[in-house]
Parts: structure tokens; C-alpha cells; sequence
């Protein structure tokens, strides 16, 4: 459709606002609204991280959880879909993690997927009718066949473009797709539309699932592979492209040889991207978390002045971008004029979708039967509501199970007699805004009878347990890296959080058994969650081992999982530095520890500390949260109770839907 002379003239006359790109002002009372330029109003909707969460159901507990699950999501989606005048003027995508991550993928990948048999997370989203679906990171963790065979069965096409062939010559998949639909002006004109949706994933892949993927595949840079195919995508007739990156935000200056993990802030420097899609840190954009982000516009949800978006996790939130286009003077381009972005969260009071929930029923009665089968048992509660100021009994029995899977691996090999240590880190404690108000963000497994979904809640992931090899030096570090969870506490009366949830993800909160040692949370943070440096700060004080200070030269073996090992962020890992390659899951390997040992009795050693805050003129408050649950305040009070005085916290306020504690580190 050709737009008449009068209305290009006012289009140019408009001013910049109109033809700059995304973040121009649109409201109809302008002259520019005056023309008869016409006008698209386009909805574009985003699942992400999903990660098997089907249902409205925590196995761990057996209960519904209003807070998650994609039949609950897809009523979102209707309504999203039905609160436009044209329904059809929309796009619906998933950013990825998808197969992986709940008692119902394991419960899938465990009983094996046959030609025919559709997967439940493609029942569900084959009935919402999604556009396109992009590959995450944790889609690689069952291995290229099963992933095949899985996505074998969506109705919608996959893409990623910096998966290539071992040599790096031949894509693997589908990088790009580009989308034509009808799609109505605000007059009610039909135009046709092409829509460009192109998907990344982290380069790191080829470390975190080294197994699975070594000699068939190799991972590029997300921002320099972009920055090849927008233009083709622009040549080959995309009116609006789409960015689906599964990564997160990283602002540290961009490098094409680093591979960055998070690469979406930079991806927003492309010039022909007009929207990002974006996933992988399990947190809302926009949202507080990136208040301190440069370049962001939370009132607008810009990056860059590019429309970004991030919708949580397990279904929590819709992303929703509307675009306001105008037709070009060439009459047939379109120029993104208007933008307005929301993460939507459920409605707790909300229903789960009816027919969705039916269809995959049988999916869901077969998972119930697989995590409710017996291992063991449990003499004390495995509680992690206090893993992050505090040893703690959920990291601990991972700990030990890690360790002496590696003790006796090493046995009678040139590895014997190298110290064994094992990190470990708390996978549920508060959600990843820093939102500790449900029991479901925590580990909970009561005293008594341990079942498979136990295990599944102590050991979130599939992933397979890796050693390393490290020096003194590189082990000190490591736990410098580890300390940046929290925030530096200042000589103020204020009240001050402890744990900065947003800023560093707990995974990363490594808890080294095997050694001591305190954290000096009064020192800045030496590092950022990617063990990137960023100041002189020192917060390790008093590491030792067997009752001596550590000598830097001392090699030590660390039990871990591949994500870990092989990342190479933390001082000490990275290919150079594995020494051992286990088949064996970390949760597998906690699954047998357990059976080996039954009962079990999971006390934390203490062997981490925070260290006395002296010299300072203040009355601090220093405060962390848990559950306003009785079952997590008695936890604490137990925790106090029996430290001797080594674990001061004093509820300070239970009014609300969390327990708020001050944590005393002065003597």
C-alpha cells in the first residue's frame, strides 16, 4: 500500500521524534497524529526460562504454586492477546531453557523420548500457538539427540545463530526466521509485514556441556554474529527484527574474543535490531534490579533506546513490547515510532488454563510417581533458609557426597594424596530479586523419609560433577569471587541488606568445605558475579587448612560440577585446570551418598564464618530475610540457639509476608 503525498509530507514535517526509531512520542494529540500516515499498534509476547515448569504444581513440596507454570502463563498470553483490537497484529516467542529444569523434564529425560512421543512442554506450547522458539543453554544438557528428538515435535520453527558445525564453517541451526503476516492499521487496512526473529545463546555452552557437544559443535560471539546477519536479515526483506538472545546484561566493555555470556546490553548497539527479547539471569526487565545499569530506561524498558525485555522465570511474567510502526515514504518500509514495554506478572489469584492442564495431565500424575520413590532417610531437617549467612546443612550433605565420590575416584592414580575439598553453592535461597517471602525460592526437605524429589531439591540441575586442580592462590580467590554476594557494610546506622541477590546469583555463592576461613563483608567486593575485578578490595581472612594458614603453592583438588569447572571465571577453572570427568550427575552422585549412608545426618561443619566488625562508631543493623513461616523462624531460632554465641540474628519484624532479621557481627 503506497501512502499519498499529502500524508509523507506530514510525516517529514512531523519532526525527528517520528522518524528517529524506537522511544519517539506517539500521542494522538500531536500534529504528527494528524496525518494519514498509516499506523501500526504490534504486540510482541516472550516466555523464558521456563525450564520444564509445565504445571502450577512444586513437586518438592506437593502442592500448587500460583507463582509459576506455563498453564498459568497461557492466560496471560490470551489476555494479552484478546485486550487488542486486532489479535492478529502479535508474535509470541520463547527465549529458551525450556526442556530442562523441573521434576517433570527430569522425569521426561529419565524415561526416554520415542518417535511419536510429543515432550509435555511442546503439548502445551503447540496449543498457544507460539511464533517462534529460540535455543538456551541448559537445551544441550540431555545431549544433541534427545534435544532432537524433542524439539522435533514444535509446531513453530527454533533458531540460533552462533551455533555452528565442529569446524565453525556450516550453521547448525536455523539462525534466522523471517515471518509475514497480515496485519491491520488503525483504520483497519491490511498490510502485509515481514517480521526478522533472530536467536542467540551463550557461547559458554561449549564448556558447561563439553560431553555432549565437544567435536559436533562449536558456539561464536552473540554480538559479532548479529552484526553479520541483521544486515542480511534487513537484504532479505525483514521489516522489524527481533533479537532473542538467551543472555543476560553485562556492562563491562565489549570484547569479541571474551565470547560474553550476557551480551544483550551490547546487543543493543546493533544498528537494524528494533526489539529485545531477552532471558537467561532469571530476573524482569524492567524492573529495580537494573536501576544502577547504565544506559537503561526503566520508565520506557530501553536499553539503548532499544525496547528490551526479560519475563523472569518458570513462567513467572509475559514480556510484552508494543511497537507503534508508520509506513515509510517509500510506501512500504516501516519505521518503529513507539514503544512501551512490560514485564507482567501473574495473578496470584489468577486460573490455570483448563483444557492445558488436562492435556498434560498423564505427564503429571507419571512425574508424581518418579519423585515420590524412597532413597533414604534424613535424621534432621535439610533447610536452606539460611545458606547464605550461615554453613549450612543443604549445602553441606552436597559437600560431602561430592567429596568422597572424589576421594575414592583418586584412589591409586597420580592424583592420591592431593587434599580434596568440594564446592558447593545454595540453588534455592530467595528468588533472584531478592524475595525471600515463599518456602518454594528455598530448599526444604523435612527429617525422615527421602524421596527422588528430595534429592531434586537439594541438587537443582543435570550437571555432572568435575575436580579441579588448584593452588593455594587460585583456591583464595575463588572464594574472593564467592564473597561478592554480599554488600559492603558501612559505618552507618542505616539499615543495611546483607546478600545483594540481583547483582550476584546465590549459584555462585561457592562454599568451600575442606578448609576455614571468614568473610570481611566491612572490604568492597574484589569482583562482579563474572569474577571480573573491580577493586583491591580483600574480604577472605583466615583461610586455613588442617588448623594452618594456607600456603600458596599447595595444590588442592576441588569437587564440582562442569558448570563450574570448566567455566573458567572462578581463579582455578577452565580446561586446563579439570582433572577429573565424571558420567555421573552431581544429584545422582548426592542420590547415592545418601543410600550409601542412611540415615543421614546433614550438620553443618561451620567451617565459613562472617568476621567480627570491630572500630566502627555505629550501632549497625545488618539484615537478611526468610519466610515469615513458622517452620523458617524456628529454623533460625534453632541455629541461634545451638551456635554458643558464634550466630547472633534477632527477628526485628514478622509484620509482612517475610521475616526480617539484624544479624549482630559486632562482639
Amino acid at each position: 500500500m503506497k501512502a499519498s503525498l499529502r500524508s509523507l509530507l506530514a510525516l517529514s514535517l512531523a519532526g525527528g521524534a517520528l522518524l528517529s526509531g524506537c522511544g519517539g512520542d506517539d500521542d494522538d494529540n500531536t500534529p504528527a497524529q494528524q496525518d494519514t500516515t498509516p499506523r501500526v499498534d504490534l504486540r510482541l509476547m516472550e516466555t523464558t526460562d521456563i525450564h520444564a515448569n509445565v504445571m502450577d504444581y512444586n513437586y518438592y513440596s506437593d502442592s500448587v504454586d500460583n507463582g509459576h507454570g506455563l498453564v498459568r502463563t497461557a492466560m496471560l498470553v490470551k489476555q494479552a492477546r484478546e485486550e487488542i483490537r486486532y489479535p492478529e497484529n502479535s508474535a509470541l516467542v520463547d527465549n529458551g531453557d525450556l526442556i530442562q529444569g523441573s521434576p517433570m523434564g527430569d522425569w521426561r529425560q529419565a524415561q526416554g523420548l520415542t518417535s511419536g512421543e510429543v515432550h509435555p512442554v511442546y503439548k502445551v506450547m503447540n496449543e498457544m500457538a507460539y511464533d517462534v522458539g529460540n535455543y538456551g543453554n541448559h537445551e544441550f544438557n540431555y545431549g544433541l539427540d534427545f534435544l532432537a528428538e524433542s524439539v522435533d515435535d514444535a509446531a513453530f520453527p527454533y533458531i540460533s545463530a552462533n551455533v555452528f558445525s565442529a569446524d565453525g564453517s556450516t550453521p547448525y541451526f536455523d539462525q534466522y526466521k523471517l515471518i509475514t503476516k497480515t496485519v491491520y492499521d488503525r483504520d483497519g487496512n491490511p498490510h502485509d509485514i515481514t517480521l526478522g526473529f533472530i536467536g542467540f545463546l551463550p557461547p559458554q555452552i561449549m564448556q558447561w556441556d563439553k560431553k555432549n557437544l565437544e567435536g559436533k559443535v562449536t558456539a561464536k560471539d552473540i554480538k559479532a554474529t548479529a552484526e553479520l546477519l541483521v544486515p542480511q536479515m534487513k537484504a532479505e526483506g525483514a521489516d522489524i527484527i527481533v533479537a532473542i538472545p538467551h543472555s543476560g546484561i553485562n556492562t563491562t566493555a565489549y570484547s569479541k574474543d571474551a565470547k560474553a555470556e550476557n551480551s544483550s546490553w551490547y546487543l543493543a548497539d546493533v544498528e537494524g535490531i528494533d526489539a529485545i527479547m531477552f532471558g537467561h539471569s532469571h530476573l524482569t526487565f524492567p524492573s529495580d534490579s537494573f536501576a544502577n545499569t547504565a544506559n537503561v530506561d526503566l520508565e520506557k524498558g530501553t536499553i539503548k533506546g532499544v525496547p528490551s525485555v526479560m519475563p523472569g522465570y518458570w513462567g513467572s511474567h509475559l514480556g510484552i513490547i508494543d511497537l507503534t510502526l508508520a509506513l515509510n515514504e517509500d510506501g512500504e518500509s516501516w519505521t518503529v515510532v513507539n514503544s512501551q514495554v512490560e514485564a507482567r506478572a501473574l495473578d496470584p489469584e489468577g486460573e490455570a488454563d483448563a483444557a492445558l492442564t488436562a492435556l498434560v495431565k498423564p505427564d503429571h500424575d507419571a512425574t508424581l510417581d518418579y519423585m515420590g520413590q524412597v532413597i533414604g532417610e534424613s535424621t534432621d531437617d535439610i533447610f536452606s533458609f539460611l545458606a547464605v549467612v550461615k554453613d549450612d546443612p543443604s549445602i553441606q550433605i552436597v559437600s560431602d557426597a561430592q567429596k568422597a565420590y572424589v576421594e575414592d575416584a583418586i584412589v591409586g592414580t597420580e592424583l592420591d594424596g592431593l587434599p580434596v575439598l568440594s564446592a558447593a553453592a545454595p540453588f534455592k535461597a530467595c528468588d533472584r530479586d531478592g524475595v525471600c517471602a515463599e518456602e518454594s525460592s528455598f530448599t526444604v526437605v523435612p527429617a525422615g523419609e527421602l524421596q527422588v524429589k528430595n534429592i531434586a531439591d537439594l541438587y537443582l540441575y543435570p550437571n555432572t560433577l568435575m575436580a579441579v586442580k588448584v593452588t593455594g592462590a587460585e583456591l583464595e580467590q575463588w572464594l574472593e569471587c564467592s564473597a561478592s554476594q554480599f554488600f559492603q557494610i558501612t559505618d552507618t546506622a542505616d539499615r543495611q541488606e546483607l546478600v545483594d541477590f540481583s547483582g550476584f546469583p546465590t549459584y555462585n555463592f561457592d562454599v568451600i568445605d575442606g578448609v576455614s576461613y571468614q568473610i570481611d563483608v566491612t572490604e568492597p567486593a574484589r569482583y562482579d558475579r563474572d569474577c571480573a575485578k573491580i577493586s583491591d578490595g580483600s574480604r577472605i581472612v583466615d583461610l586455613q587448612f588442617e588448623g594452618a594458614a594456607i600456603d600458596p603453592a599447595q595444590e588442592f583438588l576441588i569437587a564440582s560440577n562442569n558448570y563450574r569447572a570448566t567455566g573458567g571465571h572462578f581463579a582455578g577453572t577452565g580446561g586446563d585446570h579439570v582433572v577429573i570427568e565424571s558420567p555421573d550427575e552431581n544429584r545422582q552422585v548426592v542420590g547415592n551418598y545418601i543410600q550409601a549412608n542412611s540415615p543421614v545426618t546433614p550438620t553443618a561443619d561451620n567451617n565459613w564464618s562472617f568476621a567480627p566488625i570491630l572500630g566502627y562508631s555505629s550501632d549497625l543493623e545488618i539484615v537478611f530475610r526468610v519466610p515469615n513461616t513458622d517452620r523458617a523462624k524456628n529454623f533460625v531460632a534453632d541455629a541461634v540457639a545451638g551456635a554458643g554465641g558464634s550466630f547472633m540474628a534477632t527477628l526485628l519484624d514478622d509484620s509482612g509476608n517475610e521475616a526480617i532479621y539484624e544479624l549482630n557481627l559486632q562482639p
